[in-house]
C-alpha cells in the first residue's frame, strides 16, 4: 500500500446493510489485548514482498496474519503483486524488453511465471516467482495463517472482486471458520469495498483510507474497518471510528500501516488501534507486546 489521497462522495458511498453475521473475536481496545500484528506483503523487509519465501518468513516470526496485493493477468489469472508494473520486482525487462512499460494486465500468466522475483531483493532469493493467488492463499493456509486481501486498482481490472471470491470459496477460504476470524478484504475503492459486500455480505471487509468523519457513517454501511495510513491518524480520529458499528453490527475496526519501527508502533497502540501493518512484524509485536 503506497500513501496516497483517497477521496469519495457521499452519494457515491450510499449501500445496503447486509445480514449481521459473528465476526471476529472482540477488538483489541475492548480485551486489554495488544493490536495485532500483520505481516505487510508478508515479511517484507526479510524476504522479497508478496512472495512465498514472504509468507513463509511471518510464520517463522510467529505472525499470524498476512497482507497481500490481488491483480489480474492478461489472460485472467488472479496473482500477487503489489504494482501494477511488474517492472520493479521482477526481471521483466531483461526478459521482455521490448514490452514496456510492462503492465501486469498485459502479460500471460504464463509469461509472468517466467520472471525472477527475487533477485531484485537479494541474490538468496533469484528464482522466487511471482505466485498466483492460488499458491498464496494455498500456503497461508498450510502455515495455518490468516489473510488481509487487498484487491489492488480495481478499476482497471473489471469484475475482479467476483473473480476474487470464486476464486476464495474454490480454495475453502468462504467457509464459516475462515469467515469468523481469517480473512479480511480491503481496498482503496470504497466502490469495490461496497462491491464484495454485496457479492458476499458475510466476507468482513475493510476500506482503506481515512475518510472524514462525517462520512463514516456511509462508510459503516458496507464494510467492518477503516484502514489509514497511520500518519494520518490520531487517538481521536480512532475514537470516532469505534463510536460506530460496521456492516455486520460490530464496532468498525481500524487497522493502519505501515508501521515499521518501535516508536510509531508505540504511538498508534496508544490511540487504540485494533491492528498494525507492518514490513517488520517482529519489531511491532516486540514494540507493542504482542
Amino acid at each position: 500500500m503506497h500513501a496516497r489521497a483517497v477521496a469519495a462522495s457521499t452519494t457515491a458511498l450510499l449501500g445496503t446493510a447486509a445480514l449481521l453475521l459473528p465476526l471476529s473475536p472482540a477488538r483489541a481496545t475492548d480485551t486489554g489485548a495488544p493490536p495485532v500484528v500483520i505481516a505487510h506483503r508478508g515479511a517484507s523487509a526479510y524476504a522479497p514482498e508478496n512472495t512465498l519465501a514472504a509468507v513463509d518468513r511471518a510464520a517463522a516470526l510467529g505472525i499470524d496474519w498476512v497482507e497481500n496485493d490481488v491483480q489480474r493477468t492478461k489472460d485472467g489469472e488472479l496473482v500477487v503483486l503489489h504494482d501494477d508494473s511488474l517492472q520493479r520486482t521482477t526481471d521483466v525487462e531483461e526478459v521482455f524488453p521490448g514490452r514496456a512499460p510492462w503492465k501486469v494486465k498485459d502479460f500471460t500468466a504464463a509469461e509472468i511465471a517466467r520472471l525472477d522475483a527475487g533477485s531484485w531483493f537479494d541474490p538468496a532469493y533469484t528464482g522466487t516467482r511471482v505466485p498466483t493467488l492460488e499458491q498464496f492463499v494455498d500456503r497461508v493456509e498450510q502455515n495455518r495463517q490468516k489473510l488481509l486481501l487487498e484487491i489492488k486498482n480495481p478499476q482497471l481490472y473489471p469484475g475482479i472482486e467476483q473473480e476474487t471470491l470464486k476464486l476464495l470459496g474454490n480454495e475453502g477460504w468462504l467457509d464459516r471458520r475462515h469467515l469468523e476470524g481469517r480473512l479480511v478484504v480491503q481496498s482503496f475503492s470504497a466502490d469495490s469495498v461496497r462491491t464484495v459486500h454485496a457479492l458476499k455480505p458475510a466476507v468482513k471487509t475493510g476500506f482503506l483510507g481515512t475518510p472524514p468523519v462525517a462520512d463514516l457513517p456511509a462508510y459503516a454501511a458496507f464494510t467492518d474497518q477503516i484502514n489509514p495510513s497511520h500518519g494520518s491518524l490520531s487517538a481521536g480520529y480512532v475514537t470516532a471510528v469505534h463510536a460506530l458499528d460496521g456492516a455486520h453490527g460490530k464496532p468498525l475496526e481500524v487497522l493502519t500501516w505501515t508501521v515499521n519501527n518501535a516508536a510509531a508502533a508505540r504511538r498508534v497502540a496508544g490511540f487504540g488501534v485494533d491492528g498494525i501493518i507492518t514490513n517488520t512484524p517482529d519489531v511491532v509485536r516486540d514494540a507493542v507486546g504482542g
